[in-house]
């Protein structure tokens, strides 16, 4: 059966940084390049267009999408699919408990649910560290994902990391191990 990794938590908690560290760790993980219909960033993003959005729709290859900076954010079942080839583990990054429950209810694999946390003070100070020019707009997420949580409730994790007690490495040593316990 494929496995996938995924990773909830606020803006500046260090899901990038873990991803990179499982990365090292082991060549079968990999971040799922959501596609991203808008503008601004595109690193770690596929781009796409509104007609390729309305296409996947018109197939029922949309598993999740939410609307935050301004921009569109999918997971869609072609992607997904091409993520998991040849045993790879593919680790998506969402920041909505709506985004976890529909990828885990509508794509088959064993997925390992990872919240990676940080404080709202860490996201602020991280947010301005790598020069983010919309750090407010991370902090209305951080906000938005605490609420996220009080209010949606939320999947069983398999695995807490808080960045700022764990290092990078750690956290991924520990997400290695829940991935290898569950084959």
């Amino acid at each position: 059966m494929n496995q996938g990794i995924l990773l909830y938590g606020p803006p500046a908690a260090g899901k990038d940084t873990v991803t990179a560290a499982l990365v090292q760790l082991d060549s079968r993980y990999a971040l799922f390049s959501r596609l991203k219909i808008g503008s601004g960033k595109s690193e770690g993003y596929r781009m796409g267009t509104p007609a390729q959005l309305a296409e996947l729709d018109g197939r029922g290859d949309v598993i999740y999408r939410n609307a935050r900076y301004g921009n569109t954010y999918v997971v869609d079942r072609p992607g997904l699919g091409l993520a998991m080839q040849g045993g790879r583990i593919p680790v998506l990054h969402l920041g909505q408990v709506a985004g976890i429950e529909a990828v885990t209810a509508n794509y088959p694999a064993a997925w390992s649910t990872v919240l990676v946390w940080c404080s709202r003070e860490a996201t602020a100070v991280r947010s301005k560290g790598r020069g983010d020019r919309d750090t407010e707009a991370r902090l209305a997420a951080w906000d938005a994902t605490e609420q996220d949580l009080a209010t949606n409730g939320h999947p069983p994790w398999d695995l807490r990391v808080d960045t700022e007690v764990s290092s990078p490495a750690d956290g991924a040593a520990l997400i290695d191990q829940l991935v290898r316990a569950s084959v």
